[in-house]
């Protein structure tokens, strides 16, 4: 995929001002491809990206949720707890500047901010949730890919010595085995719960 072409032509649609979809997408590549993003970058989005344009046709908005995608690990720090109302706030700010209108605008913004702590907070459509699964569609993989992201996640988290960061890596992923579902559309519930849960375990067993 490319993805300045895909990021182009989306923005595009709600602004004609060559050189303001230029600078974001600079501002965009710039925050995803910091030396520290070691899974939240490029390749995440991508992924992200692709899922969307499979399930095209059962999305309400498409667009909307494709912004979100975009710009919902824009700020990520892990020593922070802010970075999705960051992520959020930014994309509000930048995207003011197109034709999106308010209602469109806050709507991005909570899908943001749902990735906080992967809850719907909107339920007037399945956007919410198929943005959710794509995010954690990861957790379902084959073993090996699914190795290769918690390594990622744990050079991300470089700064904490071992002790700490198990702790915090068992007690988020405890939590997520918890819900009675990982996933909140019934397509990826069918596709990736039983793995998901596979390998979740298999990881807390590792720390």
């Amino acid at each position: 995929m490319d993805l300045k072409n895909s990021w182009t032509k989306l923005a595009s649609k709600y602004c004609k001002d060559v050189e303001l979809i230029e600078d974001y997408w600079n501002e965009i590549k710039s925050h995803y491809t910091s030396e520290k993003r070691c899974y939240h970058n490029l390749n995440h989005i991508e992924n992200l990206l692709q899922q969307a344009e499979m399930y095209q046709k059962q999305l309400h908005d498409y667009d909307l949720l494709c912004f979100s995608i975009w710009y919902h690990d824009s700020i990520y720090n892990p020593t922070k707890s802010n970075n999705e109302e960051k992520s959020a706030d930014l994309a509000q700010v930048r995207l003011e500047k197109f034709t999106l209108n308010a209602f469109q605008i806050e709507t991005i913004k909570t899908l943001i901010l749902s990735t906080k702590k992967h809850e719907v907070l909107s339920i007037n459509n399945i956007d919410n949730a198929y943005f959710l699964d794509f995010d954690l569609s990861i957790l379902g993989a084959d073993w090996q890919t699914y190795q290769a992201y918690s390594r990622a996640i744990r050079k991300e988290y470089s700064i904490y010595p071992d002790v700490v960061y198990k702790k915090s890596r068992k007690k988020v992923l405890l939590n997520f085995l918890l819900r009675d579902n990982l996933y909140f559309s019934e397509t990826y519930q069918n596709l990736f719960e039983t793995q998901a849960r596979k390998n979740l375990n298999r990881e807390i067993e590792k720390l």
